[in-house]
């Protein structure tokens, strides 16, 4: 995700009302400690635009369940493995290569267009798939936990740490 920022008018949760999560999570993306959680999340085998969806869907009040996180979970993963992996596998091989090749360098950072334009697109059809479920009250599952890579449990620091940067995020631009 590119580091890029929005304008941010009233508070987190009427803001996250009103946004896409496109937006969203550009403005999250951007904030301090978030890059580094979604790092750890990756690396931890979970899926980054999965993550930042759930935090939209927190941040909007929706309750997670297992249905929704299958549902959510099933539309990202053909589309990962399928078009952002490679691309991404892609980027990271040519990594060394690009730093001495000038030419290399200038085609590794069109794949880093193409992978970035790739996560939009999965961020647009998970906001489609999900754009009319609305707050409640219900608690239960949380959106970290459901969303979280198989095994993930054997690290709950880092899926501690990935709760407080997101509640710290949405707490600082509350103004709390």
């Amino acid at each position: 995700m590119a580091a890029e920022s929005t304008s941010f008018v009233g508070n987190w949760r009427e803001w996250t009302m009103h946004t896409d999560l496109w937006n969203f999570a550009l403005k999250l993306y951007a904030r301090p400690g978030v890059e580094p959680a979604c790092l750890l999340w990756q690396d931890l085998g979970g899926d980054v635009c999965l993550l930042l969806c759930g935090a939209w869907l927190s941040a909007r009040g929706v309750a997670a369940n297992e249905q929704r996180v299958r549902q959510l979970t099933e539309l990202a993963d053909d589309w990962q493995t399928e078009v952002v992996k490679p691309l991404r596998t892609l980027r990271q091989s040519w990594r060394d290569k690009a730093g001495k090749d000038p030419q290399l360098a200038g085609l590794r950072e069109q794949v880093k267009g193409l992978e970035l334009a790739a996560e939009r697109i999965l961020l647009e059809r998970l906001e489609t798939a999900c754009k009319d479920w609305a707050a409640t009250p219900e608690a239960g599952l949380d959106w970290i936990s459901g969303l979280a890579p198989e095994g993930a449990g054997a690290h709950h620091d880092a899926l501690h740490r990935l709760r407080v940067v997101m509640l710290m995020t949405q707490d600082a631009d509350e103004g709390v």
